[in-house]
């Protein structure tokens, strides 16, 4: 099989693209010809070893696939070579074959497109663990999303909404304003790029406080981290909810009096901890996506389909916070 293969730490021009085996499932493991990857900004940091996960090289990048089970290991029951699936598999995704462990694996939906299929479950089931389990947004409560036109940030706009509540895109550019409103948002404002001086970041927080109105924001999601995070907490209501969901623009330092004048919380979201840990609780998340999805509450924007060949010009393409929504390398 190919396979788009990282053989030593580097960006994307160190990718290989090779033939090699295909791995082999094994007890509780279902073999799966992948039908489409998509990419997650943890694929950018896990080819560099910057990631908390380190497989042994050489490995194919990817974390999020959807395919279609081509053997089915020993102990398996419910699956049959044909059925479709998407699952979170870690790394492995960009390459023609993969293994699943099937106890993680989440039925493709009779009909459904593979290529927004492979860019559901990270993205959105991170989220609706975020805001439901860790934020705790009602109906009517203000959220403020940051990076609001990413996958995860489309994804907060979406399930946001979908919860009830006011939502604030927060973005970079007019093209990714369009693209929040077009997801639901009820008002965007835009954000220049870090870093920030501190006048720049007084601006900030006035900026996010006339967005948000004079009430605060209940809920903030913030994937982006960085330069960003204190003029957002600025922002927060009373016993508001701040929900750390990723570094991108890098790990902010907070001062941490901020937290006591606004009685507020600052709450990390480890969706992978959550699911390993309460795997019944994340199973009705994502069958509650499913449900979305089917329905039309929500759909993962794809920004761009690259070919495997092109895979690492499909990582540098999300490093560079180019991609409005999701990214996904395809197999045929």
């Amino acid at each position: 099989m190919k396979a788009l293969l990282s053989n030593a730490p580097g960006g994307p021009d160190t990718l290989e693209l090779s033939e090699i085996d295909a791995p082999v499932p094994g007890k509780g493991q279902l073999g799966v010809r992948v039908l489409a990857c998509a990419i997650n900004y943890p694929d950018v940091l896990i080819i560099e070893d910057k990631y908390q996960m380190r497989p042994p090289r050489p490995f194919a990048p990817g974390a999020e696939i959807a395919g279609e089970v081509t053997e089915v290991g020993e102990g398996v029951e419910g699956w049959q070579v044909g059925d479709r699936l998407i699952a979170v598999i870690g790394f492995g995704g960009m390459a023609e074959n993969a293994v699943v462990n099937a106890a993680s694996a989440v039925r493709l939906p009779e009909g459904a497109d593979p290529v927004p299929g492979s860019a559901l479950l990270l993205t959105y089931a991170t989220t609706i663990h975020a805001l439901k389990d860790r934020g705790d947004l009602a109906a009517g409560q203000t959220l403020l999303v940051l990076g609001a036109a990413g996958g995860v940030g489309l994804a907060a706009v979406e399930i946001g909404k979908a919860m009830g509540a006011r939502v604030i895109a927060a973005v970079s550019s007019e093209d990714k304003a369009e693209a929040a409103c077009a997801a639901g948002a009820d008002e965007t404002m835009l954000y220049g790029r870090a870093p920030f001086d501190k006048e720049a970041s007084k601006a900030l927080a006035e900026a996010f406080k006339q967005a948000v109105g004079p009430g605060g924001a209940d809920v903030i999601y913030d994937p982006a981290g960085g330069d960003y995070c204190e003029p957002a907490l600025r922002s927060i209501a009373w016993e508001g909810r701040y929900l750390v969901v990723g570094f991108p623009a890098g790990i902010p330092k907070l001062p941490l009096n901020l937290t006591l004048l606004k009685s507020c919380d600052v709450r990390g979201v480890f969706w992978g901890g959550f699911a390993a840990r309460d795997p019944a609780a994340n199973a009705a998340h994502v069958q509650q996506l499913i449900e979305w999805w089917q329905a039309g509450t929500i759909t993962p924007r794809i920004d761009r389909t690259y070919a495997l060949s092109e895979g690492g010009e499909a990582i540098r393409h999300l490093a560079e916070r180019r991609a409005v929504g999701k990214v996904v390398v395809t197999m045929g």
